[in-house]
């Protein structure tokens, strides 16, 4: 357990301190666990005039693997659908948007910190 969190708790304790990140630095949160037909992001938020899909991770430890590699082509391209459907419905597809990656370790115990790592404009959509 983290912080007194199980693991099925992990993921939205993890989404919970990307959304408080993401304000300290400036954005605007205007959706958190959007989902739709396409599937499901994490969070979108506007950095200025631009949209940010952003996919959180979050792990209590990165020995086996860092968190960010956990968004592998599948779960890129699933987010960039939920992005153009979203876009879509908003008819906001000319509004700048980019995708970011939220890699968060949660450490076990009560006084290590958690460590987040911001990749921003971390892939692009892929173009067929």
């Amino acid at each position: 357990m983290v912080f007194g969190c199980a693991a099925r708790e992990l993921g939205p304790y993890g989404e919970k301190l990307a959304a408080k990140f993401l304000k300290r630095l400036g954005y605007r949160i205007l959706k958190q666990n959007y989902h739709c037909l396409a599937g499901e992001i994490d969070i979108i938020a506007a950095d200025g005039d631009t949209l940010v899909f952003v996919e959180v991770k979050t792990r209590s430890d990165d020995t086996a693997s860092h968190p960010e590699d956990a968004v592998g082509l599948l779960k890129r391209r699933q987010v960039v659908r939920v992005a153009k459907f979203f876009l879509a419905r908003m008819q906001a597809q000319h509004i700048p948007a980019r995708f970011d990656i939220l890699a968060i370790v949660v450490p076990p115990g009560r006084r290590a910190r958690p460590l987040i790592t911001h990749f921003k404009d971390a892939f692009q959509p892929c173009r067929r």
